[in-house]
């Protein structure tokens, strides 16, 4: 239990991450922040993923990470879309 808990952690890192390095521009967002919705991103991808029917493959599930990252991508979009609408 307690490895599955770190291991979101490190994995929403890594998705967090790759979500804010495949996004144009600056990003004003703080660590916490990217790995919370990189773990957001990744439980969700991991649900998208396992209803299309591609959660779990021989090796790297590459198709699953992509899903991931992509709606990792998504949850900071509209995190700083609602942000920045609230500072106006």
């Amino acid at each position: 239990m307690l490895g599955d808990i770190i291991g979101l952690i490190i994995l929403g890192a890594i998705f967090g991450a790759l979500a804010r390095l495949f996004l144009r521009g600056r990003q004003n967002i703080g660590i916490i922040w990217t790995v919370v919705l990189g773990i957001l991103g990744a439980l969700v991808g991991y649900w998208i993923a396992a209803a299309l029917g591609v959660a779990s493959t021989r090796g790297i599930d590459w198709v699953r990470d992509i899903i991931s990252v992509v709606v990792s991508m998504v949850f900071i979009s509209g995190f700083i879309a609602i942000r920045s609408r609230q500072r106006v």
